[in-house]
């Protein structure tokens, strides 16, 4: 066989490796990749929102953070349960959180109505916080857990905490004080605009990397 024949070959057997990563997932890695999909769920719920207006789907976007909430809740603690941790699970639990938590409540609150320059960039910094918060852990993790090996405290607020956000939001689409009624109204600043809302978005990134608050972990 010449080499470009067996190049040929090569392509089309599946990829060994491609099976080794999927014996390498453990069960709670699904409800980990299930967390995942609630949040890229929330986004595409988002955007049909705006492309149709139709309130459903906002509520829809809103209901999947809690969802994703007790999945990763769940991931953590069959991982405990089963004694089965890996880097592959700590990775594709922070990805699959910053989608989740970071991504979509940002999403859901331009959709809202936070659409002015500081708005913007309150909401960029938001994210930006949350994909700070969750490096910062997956490098620390091992410093911070005692003998047992779990972590016993969170330094600055868990990135699930912004689920708070969404349902923040949520009610006040409940009460119709979103987009152009936001709550709050907007504040002409220099050349962009702000609205009030979106310094919960900022407040909460900054509690997330605060390096003297220390939460407990359950």
């Amino acid at each position: 066989m010449d080499e470009a024949s067996s190049a040929r070959h090569d392509a089309a057997r599946p990829d060994a490796r491609h099976f080794s990563m999927l014996r390498e997932f453990q069960l709670a890695d699904f409800f980990t990749l299930g967390n995942a999909a609630c949040g890229a769920g929330a986004v595409l719920l988002t955007l049909a929102f705006m492309a149709s207006g139709e309130p459903a789907h906002f509520f829809a976007a809103a209901a999947l953070a809690p969802i994703a909430l007790v999945l990763d809740v769940l991931d953590g603690r069959i991982a405990r349960a089963r004694q089965q941790f890996s880097a592959l699970g700590r990775e594709l639990d922070s990805l699959a959180d910053i989608i989740s938590f970071g991504v979509a409540p940002a999403a859901l609150g331009f959709a809202a109505g936070l659409q002015g320059g500081w708005d913007a960039v309150a909401l960029v910094y938001f994210v930006c916080c949350g994909v700070s918060r969750l490096a910062r852990f997956n490098v620390t993790a091992s410093d911070l857990a005692g003998s047992s090996g779990k972590v016993k405290y969170f330094e600055g607020t868990p990135i699930p905490t912004s689920v708070l956000l969404t349902g923040v939001l949520a009610l006040l689409a409940w009460l119709g004080l979103v987009q152009e009624r936001i709550w709050g109204g907007a504040w002409q600043l220099g050349p962009w605009v702000l609205h009030p809302v979106a310094l919960l978005f900022v407040l909460s990134g900054s509690l997330m990397i605060s390096k003297t608050l220390r939460i407990p972990k359950l």
